[in-house]
């Protein structure tokens, strides 16, 4: 059990998680720009938080039990449908995976500020004893 668990620190850490794996599926996006028959993988971010939150207030009932597993936590890839595909199958548009890869690091990059000022508010309690 960590030393310092709560709860806004659990969905934080899935916003965190959620985003770097968004992350990779884009950069895997744009390394296959020019793969024909390649389909555009993302992920539902708000489903993906939710079921990452959903799973971490379930971390309580599991730190003492192997039930809950990494699996539970990881988000699902899924294709997109509804894309424009170009003649070689493949429908990955470098201007919409750039608009994500940015809205998704502003993301984390939020995600990240709110973890150092909940672990600032925690060390500004330990040093002023309250």
């Amino acid at each position: 059990m960590p030393l310092i668990d709560t709860p806004l620190l659990r969905v934080l850490s899935g916003s965190l998680d959620v985003n770097a794996f968004r992350q990779k599926l884009i950069a895997s996006n744009l390394a296959n720009v020019d793969t024909p028959g390649y389909k555009t993988r993302d992920l539902d971010f708000h489903q993906a938080l939710a079921t990452a939150a959903a799973a971490t207030e379930e971390l309580d009932v599991a730190l003492t039990s192997a039930t809950l597993t990494s699996a539970a936590l990881t988000p699902v890839a899924r294709k997109l449908h509804g894309l424009i595909e170009r003649p070689d199958g493949n429908n990955v548009s470098a201007d919409r995976e750039g608009l994500l890869l940015a809205t998704t690091q502003l993301r984390f990059t939020l995600s990240a500020q709110l973890v150092r000022n909940e672990f600032h508010k925690i060390l500004t309690a330990i040093r002023e004893g309250a």
